[in-house]
């Protein structure tokens, strides 16, 4: 026979957790901190080392349309506004490896990549869909919260970047 603090651990092991709203503007990012994607890197990166710097958080997955479109933008905005303290993260949720590694391989950049298969950043972050980005003030405090991406959106996201560097 279960004792009765055995039996409610028990349960609450059945029950469904209570799922967090994600990431809000006007609130801390929640951390990230995932392995580069790059042959046999083992090597982490953590959201918090880029303190100080404007990030646009990129969730993407290989199989998603709107991030081949994304990718190339992102890569000139990080060109362009890096030297003033402007990062990507991209954040790859794909099962499989060797399909990030394939888009990426069709789709170069020269900013940090890094991947969570098992999905749990974008849970923490309340990912509705593939590419979702969060543009990330310098004191890590969540600024925008960007869905979908269409050609015309790299405007836009200059706009915002652009007004962030220079707070």
């Amino acid at each position: 026979m279960l004792k009765p603090w055995a039996l409610l651990c028990l349960l609450g092991l059945l029950m469904p957790l209570p799922v967090s709203a994600g990431a809000e503007v006007g609130q801390s990012a929640p951390p990230v901190s995932l392995p580069l994607l790059s042959a046999g890197s083992p090597a982490l990166l953590e959201l918090d080392s880029l303190r100080g710097k404007v990030v646009y958080l990129d969730f993407w997955a290989s199989w998603c349309g709107p991030c081949r479109l994304s990718f190339p933008q992102l890569e000139q905005l990080r060109q362009e506004l890096g030297p003033r303290g402007f990062e990507v993260l991209a954040v790859n949720v794909d099962e499989f490896e060797p399909d990030a590694l394939g888009f990426l391989s069709d789709v170069p950049v020269s900013y940090p990549v890094v991947r969570d298969a098992a999905g749990d950043t974008p849970l923490r972050y309340g990912v509705p869909g593939m590419p979702t980005g969060f543009l990330i003030d310098r004191e890590g405090v969540v600024r925008l919260i960007h869905q979908g991406y269409r050609k015309s959106d790299g405007a836009s996201l200059r706009i915002a970047i652009t007004e962030l560097l220079g707070e």
